[in-house]
């Protein structure tokens, strides 16, 4: 059975994602500790996914989100606006000239390189999209009035504080009720749920929040750690034997949530941090569906991967409707997203397109 999904007739917005964005300072190929200077981007786990739907698949996508009104936050949404992301929907907060009480998050990142793994240290603490809360959005014009086919968001987002766990729930609840599609990518941190009641807490508030999701993404971890869905053999580094768990795992949390109408995760065997076995699977309407494998990916820069295979993956159901099409088109737009640096995929749909069919690395003259 398909998904029940707006027209595009219908709608302002394909899609719009809940999330925090975070300036990304990138040492290149060296190291944080010893850099003398960093490029810089724009990456958020949430906003990753409506990045890569408007600049790879030409869809009409937007973020809410807050930053403070000062240079640092308005260099961070003049990246979003080279990304085609609508701004209708970001709050602006007063400096206090010092970020003491508010400020814009910061994620130092390093790509890594052989037995070296890539590295994350955000710097994030007081953050405007941290402080967001109930009643900051009024999602009856923008689910209702505007209209929007479907609601992305995750677990870094939720985790950030008390406030967007609650505002989290809000959202889903009313993208519900306005008969918006709504994914979720656990994405479980366990460093930034520490501080605010640990695991107990990420699986008191993903319980509640699965409860309105219909494509839930997510690796073994997530769904053990963020769910409560545990299943012995499970590793980081799966197997057949391990994805034959994985997939009881997933019935397991259908059968409880049968409102996950997909279940979806990236499977990762990881060699180096620059050499990765890719794919990716995906649950719908009793079936499993697989996509191509990428055997010994090379990856210049794995960040953002995960979010390139959401992003990918709802864009084949906004499309086709099709579950083996949107696995197929969020494993090779996951693959293709970490060939080139930074958060955000830099690949076109063509090339999603071709990559799903196997096509060449040869040259394009």
């Amino acid at each position: 059975m398909s998904l029940k999904i707006k027209s595009a007739a219908e709608c302002k917005f394909d899609e719009i994602s809940l999330g925090e964005i975070m300036l990304r300072l990138d040492p290149g190929e060296g190291r944080i500790r010893t850099a003398r200077e960093f490029k810089v981007w724009e990456g958020g786990g949430e906003y990753n996914v409506a990045r890569g739907l408007r600049k790879c698949f030409g869809l009409r996508t937007a973020v809410c989100t807050a930053f403070v009104d000062n240079d640092v936050g308005h260099l961070i949404e003049d990246f979003i606006l080279q990304g085609g992301v609508a701004t209708d929907f970001i709050l602006w907060r007063a400096d206090d000239g010092i970020g003491r009480s508010i400020r814009n998050g910061l994620n130092f990142t390093e790509r890594g390189f052989g037995i070296r793994g890539a590295v994350g240290i955000p710097d994030r603490g007081h953050s405007a999209a941290s402080q967001l809360k109930l009643g900051d959005f009024d999602w009856d014009m923008i689910f209702g009035r505007l209209g929007v086919r479907w609601l992305h968001t995750g677990g870094i987002f939720a985790a950030l504080s008390e406030t967007t766990a609650a505002l989290t729930i809000e959202a889903v609840k009313a993208a519900n009720q306005h008969g918006t599609i709504v994914s979720y990518d656990l994405n479980y941190r366990p460093s930034l749920w520490k501080s605010i009641g640990g695991q107990k807490k990420a699986r008191e508030v993903n319980r509640e929040i699965a409860r309105y999701v219909d494509v839930m993404i997510g690796n073994e971890e997530d769904f053990t750690a963020s769910l409560g869905f545990e299943v012995e053999g499970l590793d980081h580094n799966l197997s057949k034997i391990e994805t034959a768990a994985f997939k009881n795992m997933i019935k397991k949390a259908v059968a409880e949530f049968p409102n996950f109408k997909v279940a979806a995760t990236t499977l990762r065997k990881v060699h180096t941090a620059t050499v990765n076995d890719w794919s990716a699977i995906c649950y719908h309407d009793g079936r499993f569906h697989e996509s191509r494998p990428y055997p010994a990916l090379e990856i210049l820069d794995r960040v953002g991967g995960g979010d390139s295979f959401a992003s990918g993956l709802i864009y084949g159901f906004l499309k086709t409707n099709d579950a083996q099409k949107a696995v197929d088109y969020g494993a090779a737009h996951g693959a293709l997203a970490m060939t080139t640096p930074g958060d955000t995929s830099m690949a076109t749909v063509k090339e999603v397109e071709k990559t799903m069919g196997g096509g060449s690395a040869r040259v394009v003259r």
